[in-house]
């Protein structure tokens, strides 16, 4: 079965869709067919979606095929992952700040910075969109992110 569609997965997905829509107020993506076909359009998604739980030091728990694609990793790999490996030591506080905001004020839509890849590959996002996620009964599970525009940058 394809990680997409596992009910877990399928179980996430409304909630991260949900959580946009409660706090952007608009669709993430089309929310027409069933969970599982909103699964698998929010996994196929060309833009990237990540999201994490709410440990002290939390790990990733969902990544779409464009966010394992850019931070070159397989979900087995991605699911293992500590959210702050996806920025360079140097720029964890700059992206700590925007985790504080975005609980603060429910989501940021401003957010720009520097991230690298499970191989060192730098890429600067634009633009991005960080938000709580929030499940049925009003408990915080995460937060989550989704960005369409990065660029590489060149070796230091």
């Amino acid at each position: 079965m394809a990680a997409e569609l596992r009910p877990e997965w399928i179980t996430h997905t409304q909630i991260l869709l949900d959580s946009y829509r409660r706090w952007v107020g608009s669709e993430l993506i089309d929310r027409t067919g069933t969970p599982a076909e909103q699964a698998t359009r929010l996994f196929l998604a060309p833009f990237v979606v990540v999201s994490h739980g709410t440990q002290a030091d939390p790990i990733l728990n969902y990544g779409n095929q464009t966010a394992l694609t850019l931070w070159e990793m397989d979900i087995p790999t991605l699911l293992q992952t500590p959210s702050r490996y996806t920025a360079e030591p140097m720029h964890r506080d700059e992206r700590a700040q925007l985790l504080e905001r975005t609980s603060r004020d429910g989501y940021v839509d401003d957010y720009q910075g520097i991230r690298i890849s499970s191989t060192g590959r730098r890429f600067r996002i634009d633009r991005a969109t960080v938000w709580n996620l929030v499940d049925a009964a009003g408990q915080r599970v995460g937060q989550a992110a989704t960005f369409s525009e990065w660029q590489f940058l060149e070796l230091a």
